[in-house]
């Protein structure tokens, strides 16, 4: 297993490169991992995995009750949920089953829902039923005042999408999949047979390429030769409210949704925080990931009337991310036998949920333009650390810190983070590149004070980390803290 940041690439050809690590990307990576004999590389722009759209969405596990009947997205969602589900409960990943309430506020939405329950059931979702606004005020005492109605989706789940993404890369490595960070594609060359990829840390050479490059999925096709979509990005402002919110909200609340998206939400999370957003805004500029204070007041207004008293707790976090739009309503994911490529483009906010459909799909699509592919194998067994509430923290588990003190040391007290569970990240076989990496893995710097007690600690663990290797002591991965 191989991850490198720094340095000439090898010069030994690939079977298969994956361009792009974010859910996709490094779910698609696992999946290949799977052909033992086959040579991958999953290559990334960033030097992180999940750097870009996979670090900042609304982290719900969807049923697709409200994709398009019969479209590829609908049934890579369906078969994408059930396959996240069954791989939360194997790995660890946060998942907590809350369901969805889809409020209806006026006349017009609240006869949109019967024909939203009859998609569900062309989706293959069959248990949902309308809430009359006494049964939806017992489910929902803090919701807003004047909600006419709602449609109940029992299996809509919330998730931890950074652990999840995580997982996916970490065990490609440990199956010998090569990670590639900081390699910015900037051309793609066909010689004679094999693709000659040319990043800004050199030339990679893959017989197969997979571009799952998100919002860059777009100029990736192009340097393949194919203009078949237009990435427009979409950004999603979103507000994180501490925990103490978590009490006012039992479910997933949904808006009749629009042609833009899903709309506006409030959401729990499997860490605690309650979520508000996002907003919907067609941008041109692909990095532009800022906040700004008109999409907050607009989402603040939304969410008075959700859940008026949201608005007195207190906001911990702010942050937007990019959705891939195109100008089609379906995933763009298609194979070119004759150029050895498969592109998995417009995947907007439900590729989380689809990830794993979207994985096996590609690994076809491979086969079927002519990629040899191994029969399948097990893959390396995996346990996350558990960074959800409804799990103890290593702190809290009494053997844990007898065997190894070091889960005794609190280091971030907001998140109950301790000095073990950092030098586990640090020493993990995907490490963070950065604070915020660290922060993503372990929930270090997230809580209400936002790293004012730990921060200086924190910085000083992870800069001895880059600067001597990883603090030493610390257990294989996924031993500890799991659980």
């Amino acid at each position: 297993m191989t991850v490198t940041t720094t340095g000439p690439l090898p010069d030994a050809p690939y079977d298969v490169a994956v361009i792009g690590a974010g859910v996709v990307g490094s779910a698609i990576a696992r999946e290949l991992a799977r052909h033992r004999g086959l040579r991958v590389a999953l290559v990334e722009a960033n030097g992180d995995v999940g750097e870009g759209t996979s670090k900042a969405n609304t982290a719900i596990l969807h049923t697709g009750f409200d994709a398009v009947p019969g479209s590829l997205e609908a049934r890579l969602m369906r078969e994408g949920s059930a396959l996240l589900a069954g791989y939360a409960a194997e790995t660890g990943i946060p998942l907590e089953r809350t369901g969805a309430l889809l409020v209806a506020w006026d006349a017009d939405q609240h006869a949109v829902l019967p024909e939203l329950a009859a998609k569900a059931r062309r989706n293959g979702v069959d248990d949902t039923r309308i809430l009359e606004p006494a049964e939806l005020y017992a489910r929902e005492p803090r919701l807003g005042p004047g909600a006419l109605s709602a449609l109940a989706v029992p299996g809509e789940s919330i998730i931890c999408p950074w652990t999840t993404t995580l997982a996916y890369a970490t065990q490609a490595v440990l199956a010998g999949v090569d990670l590639h960070l900081g390699c910015r594609v900037r051309r793609i060359r066909d010689r004679a047979g094999r693709h000659e990829v040319t990043s800004g840390r050199g030339v990679l050479h893959a017989r197969y390429l997979v571009n799952a490059a998100g919002l860059d999925a777009d100029a990736v096709d192009a340097l393949i030769g194919r203009h078949d979509f237009t990435v427009s990005p979409r950004r999603g402002q979103l507000l994180v409210y501490d925990t103490f919110a978590r009490a006012l909200v039992r479910h997933i609340l949904l808006p009749v949704p629009t042609a833009l998206g899903k709309g506006v939400l409030v959401a729990p999370t499997v860490h605690g925080n309650v979520l508000l957003g996002p907003t919907a805004e067609d941008l041109h500029d692909k990095r532009a990931t800022e906040s700004t204070a008109e999409g907050l007041a607009a989402l603040r207004e939304k969410g008075r009337r959700i859940l008026p008293d949201l608005l007195d707790e207190e906001v911990t976090a702010v942050y937007a991310g990019l959705r891939a739009a195109t100008e089609h309503d379906d995933y763009q994911i298609r194979a070119d036998a004759e150029r050895r490529t498969v592109t998995v483009g417009g995947i907007r906010s439900t590729g989380l949920t689809a990830s794993l459909g979207i994985a096996s799909h590609v690994a076809g699509l491979l086969a079927d333009a002519g990629l040899d592919l191994p029969a399948p194998d097990d893959l390396p067994p995996l346990r996350m650390p558990s960074l959800g509430r409804d799990t103890p923290r290593p702190c809290e588990q009494p053997a844990l810190v007898a065997a190894d003190p070091a889960y005794g040391t609190l280091v971030c007290y907001c998140e109950r983070v301790s000095r073990g569970e950092v030098r586990d990240a640090l020493a993990a076989p995907v490490p963070p590149a950065s604070l915020a990496g660290l922060r993503r893995r372990t929930r270090v710097l997230s809580g209400r004070c936002q790293g004012f007690a730990c921060g200086a600690q924190v910085r000083d663990l992870f800069e001895r980390s880059r600067a001597v290797g990883p603090v030493t002591g610390a257990p294989p991965w996924g031993a500890a803290g799991s659980g």
